[in-house]
C-alpha cells in the first residue's frame, strides 16, 4: 500500500516496529545476565517501544487496533526472550561454574603475581576440571547459550595458557646489567611485563576492580616503545634478550582482544568452523562403514578393508586442529571413540567366527568357555549399541544398560580357577562391557559443540 494514503497511526506504529526489529538480533544473541549493562539496555530500549506503541491512538478503529496489538505481541516477545537469555537455567550454570573458575584465580594466582607461594597442581588440575565442565554445558543450538559458554571457556583458557607459559617458559635471560647499560632497561619492562601478566588474569577473570583494558593496553604499548627506542648498539645477545619480552608483551595484548573476538559470530558458532566439518566428515564415513557392516549377510569379507579404512579416519582425527578451543578438542575425542568402538566391535566379531572355525569346546576349560559365552552376547549387545540413537530415557537405553550389566554379573560370576589365561580373557571381557556401558552413556548424554 502506497504509505501515503496510510493512517498516521499505521505509520507511526512501523516506524516503531522497524525500531524494535534493528535489536532483534542483539536480544537473540545477549549472552549475558540480567545485571549487565546491555540488558538493561536493551530492556529499556524495549520497554520505551511498548509505552511508545501503547501510546497511539486507535481512533476506535479495528485494523489499527490490529496493528497496535501485533506491534505490542512483537515487543513483548523480544522482552521476554531477553530475559529467559538472561535466565535460563544452562546460563547460569555457566556462571556458577565460572565463580568458581573466579574463586580458584583469587586464592591461587594472584598472590602468585603478587610475590607468595607458586601455582601448585591443584589449580591446574582444578582449572582443567571447569573447563572440562563447561564444554559439557548443554547449549541445544541455542546462540545465546553458546555465545556464553565460548566466551567464558576463552577467558579460562586464556588464563590456563598464560599460566603454562608462564611457568614452562624458562627464561634463558635476564642479562646481566653489567653487559650493557641497555639491559637495565630491559630488565626493568621485564619486571613490568610480569606485573601486567597478573592484572591481565585478573582483568580476564574479572576480579580486577582497579584496572581497565584500555588501560593495560596503554601500559604495554608505553613498554613496546621504550624496548624500541633502545640502542642496543648490534649486540645480538641483547637484541635476543629485547625481542624475548616484546614477543611475550604482544602476546598480552592478543589476549586483551578476547573481549572482542567472542562476540563474532564464527567464534562461537562451531556449526561452520572447518575443523568441526573435517571431524562431521570423518564420522559420516564412520556411520556409512558401520551400516554396511551391521546389515552385511557374510561381514567376515568386510573385516580387513572395514578396520583399514576406520583406521585411515583416526588418522584424519589426529590431524584435527584444535584451535585451543576445548570443544573442537571434545568433539574429536568422541569421534576417535565413535571410530574406535566400531572397530572393537569388528575385532570381538572376527575373533568370535575365528574361535568358532577352530576351536574345539570339549577340549576347552569351562570357565574360558563360559567367558567366550559372555564375549558372544558382548558383541550382539555392542552391535544395537552401535545402532542406539536416543537419550537415557528411552527404554532401548534402559533395557540395554541392564543387558550389560547382567554381563558384568555374569563374568563377576566365574572362577577361573586359578588359570592364569581364563584371569586374563575375564579381565578383558570386563574392561569390554565397561567400556560399551561408557560408550552408552557418550552416546545418549545429549552434547553439543
Amino acid at each position: 500500500m502506497d504509505m501515503g494514503n496510510q493512517h498516521p497511526s499505521i505509520i507511526r506504529l512501523q516506524e516503531i516496529q522497524k525500531e524494535v526489529r534493528s535489536i532483534e538480533q542483539q536480544v537473540i544473541s545477549f549472552s549475558g545476565l540480567s545485571d549487565d549493562k546491555n540488558y538493561k539496555k536493551l530492556e529499556r530500549i524495549l520497554t520505551k517501544q511498548l509505552f511508545e506503541i501503547d501510546s497511539v491512538d486507535t481512533e476506535g478503529k479495528g485494523d489499527i487496533q490490529q496493528a497496535r496489538k501485533r506491534a505490542a505481541q512483537e515487543t513483548e516477545r523480544l522482552l521476554k526472550e531477553l530475559e529467559q537469555n538472561a535466565n535460563h537455567p544452562h546460563r547460569i550454570e555457566i556462571q556458577n561454574i565460572f565463580q568458581e573458575a573466579q574463586s580458584l584465580v583469587k586464592e591461587k594466582i594472584v598472590p602468585f603475581y603478587s610475590g607468595g607461594n607458586c601455582v601448585t597442581e591443584e589449580f591446574e588440575e582444578g582449572i582443567q576440571d571447569i573447563i572440562l565442565r563447561l564444554t559439557h554445558v548443554k547449549t541445544g543450538g541455542k546462540v545465546s547459550l553458546r555465545k556464553a559458554r565460548y566466551h567464558t571457556l576463552t577467558k579460562i583458557c586464556a588464563v590456563q595458557e598464560i599460566i603454562e607459559d608462564c611457568t614452562r617458559k624458562q627464561p634463558s635471560l635476564p642479562l646481566s646489567e653489567d653487559a650493557h647499560p641497555s639491559v637495565a632497561k630491559i630488565n626493568s619492562v621485564m619486571c613490568e611485563v610480569n606485573k601486567a601478566r597478573g592484572t591481565l588474569i585478573a582483568l580476564l577473570m574479572g576480579v580486577s576492580s582497579n584496572e581497565t583494558c584500555r588501560h593495560l593496553s596503554c601500559v604495554l604499548s608505553g613498554l613496546l616503545a621504550d624496548l624500541d627506542a633502545l640502542d642496543v648498539c648490534g649486540r645480538t645477545e641483547i637484541r635476543n634478550y629485547r625481542r624475548e619480552v616484546v614477543e611475550d608483551i604482544n602476546q598480552l595484548l592478543r589476549y586483551l582482544d578476547l573481549e572482542e573476538e567472542a562476540d563474532t559470530t564464527y567464534a562461537f558458532d562451531l556449526g561452520q568452523n572447518h575443523s568441526i566439518l573435517k571431524i562431521e566428515k570423518a564420522l559420516k564415513r564412520m556411520r556409512e562403514i558401520k551400516n554396511e557392516f551391521l546389515q552385511a549377510q557374510s561381514p567376515p569379507e568386510l573385516y580387513l578393508s572395514s578396520k583399514t579404512e576406520l583406521q585411515g579416519l583416526i588418522g584424519q582425527l589426529d590431524e584435527v586442529s584444535l584451535e585451543k578451543n576445548p570443544c573442537i578438542r571434545e568433539a574429536r575425542r568422541r569421534a576417535v571413540i565413535e571410530v574406535q568402538t566400531l572397530i572393537t566391535h569388528i575385532d570381538l566379531k572376527e575373533a568370535l567366527e575365528k574361535r568358532a572355525s577352530l576351536a574345539s569346546e570339549a577340549e576347552e576349560h569351562p570357565p574360558h568357555r563360559a567367558v567366550w559365552s559372555i564375549l558372544g552376547n558382548l558383541a550382539e549387545i555392542q552391535g544395537e549399541v552401535l545402532s542406539f540413537d536416543g537419550n537415557r530415557a528411552d527404554k532401548n537405553y534402559i533395557r540395554l544398560e541392564e543387558l550389560l550389566t547382567k554381563q558384568l554379573l555374569a563374568l563377576d560370576a566365574v572362577d577361573p580357577q586359578g588359570e592364569e589365561k581364563c584371569k586374563a580373557a575375564r579381565k578383558q571381557a570386563v574392561k569390554l562391557a565397561q567400556n560399551i556401558l561408557s560408550y552408552l552413556d557418550l552416546k545418549s548424554d545429549e552434547w553439543e559443540y
